[in-house]
C-alpha cells in the first residue's frame, strides 16, 4: 500500500499503463516521476519483451530508461536489468512511523502552513534545493496535480525561513516530501522542529502513521528520522539505462 501512496503523493505529468506496470514521465525531473514502477509480479518469460517495450517509449520521449526496484515487482527484474547494462542509482529506503501520537510537540512556533502551493513556498523550496528554470515549473506542475490532501509548511526563525516541507495525507498516513533546511541553517535542529509540526498537524487531520523516502547515503537525514522513531520498512533503488 505504501508504494501506492507514494505514487499518488508525487505523481508524474503523464502515466502509461503497460500490462500492470506504470511508466511515468515528467520531462526528466526526479527519477520518482520518470521511471517504471513494476508493482506486481508477472510471467517471467515475458520480462525481456516488456523491458524492451518500456525502453522504446522512454527513448521516444528522449529520456533515460529508469526502473524503480522494490520488493514487490518480479524477483528476476533487477538481475535482468543488470545484464542489459542498467546501473544502480540512489539506493534508498522507505521508512514508517507507526504512532504519530508519540512525537513530541514542537518547541519553535513560527510556522506557516498553507493548504495549497503558493509562489512564496515554491520559491523558498526551490532556493533551498537549488532548483531553477524548467525544473521549477515542472515541480510546481507535479505538486499541483496531486489529488490528495496537501499541506505546505515553512518554519521561520527571526522572521526568516529556515526549513520547509510538503506533507501529503492519504488513508491515515502522512507522507513527507521536499524536506529541506537552508544551507546556512543546518545542524541546528530546524528540520526536526519542522517535521514535528507536520506530524502534529497530520494527527489533527486524523492521520495515525507516517512514511517517507530517503536516500541511504544521506546520513544526517537518516539519523534525524530514526530519532523521530521512523523505522525502515523496505529498501528500493533505481536501475538506469542511459540514452
Amino acid at each position: 500500500m505504501i508504494e501506492e501512496l507514494t505514487l499518488n503523493a508525487w505523481p508524474s505529468l503523464q502515466t502509461v499503463v503497460y500490462d500492470g506496470w506504470l511508466l511515468r514521465f515528467a520531462e526528466g525531473y526526479t527519477k520518482r516521476s520518470n521511471s517504471v514502477s513494476a508493482l506486481y509480479a508477472c510471467n517471467e518469460h515475458h520480462l525481456e519483451e516488456r523491458i524492451a517495450a518500456c525502453e522504446s517509449l522512454y527513448i521516444e520521449a528522449g529520456q533515460d530508461t529508469i526502473f524503480k526496484i522494490t520488493p514487490f515487482g518480479p524477483p528476476e527484474l533487477d538481475q535482468i536489468l543488470a545484464q542489459r547494462g542498467y546501473a544502480i542509482a540512489d539506493p534508498s529506503r522507505v521508512m514508517i512511523i507507526e504512532r504519530l501520537s508519540d512525537v513530541p510537540a514542537p518547541e519553535l512556533h513560527d510556522i506557516k502552513m498553507e493548504d495549497s502551493l503558493s509562489e512564496t513556498w515554491l520559491n523558498t523550496m526551490c532556493e533551498m534545493n537549488r532548483i531553477a528554470g524548467t525544473n521549477k515549473q515542472i515541480a510546481a506542475q507535479i505538486m499541483t496535480s496531486s489529488k490528495q490532501k496537501q499541506a505546505y509548511f515553512t518554519l521561520a526563525v527571526n522572521g526568516e525561513p529556515v526549513a520547509c516541507g510538503l506533507g501529503v495525507i492519504e488513508r491515515g498516513y502522512i507522507g513527507l516530501y521536499d524536506i529541506v533546511t537552508a544551507e546556512a541553517q543546518r545542524n541546528r535542529g530546524y528540520g526536526e522542529q519542522l517535521i514535528r509540526h507536520m506530524l502534529h498537524f497530520a494527527r489533527e487531520q486524523g492521520a495515525a502513521k507516517g512514511y517517507l523516502q530517503v536516500v541511504q547515503s544521506n546520513a544526517s537525514a537518516n539519523r534525524l528520522y530514526r530519532k523521530l522513531n521512523y523505522q525502515e520498512s523496505y529498501p528500493y533503488w533505481y536501475r538506469v539505462l542511459k540514452r
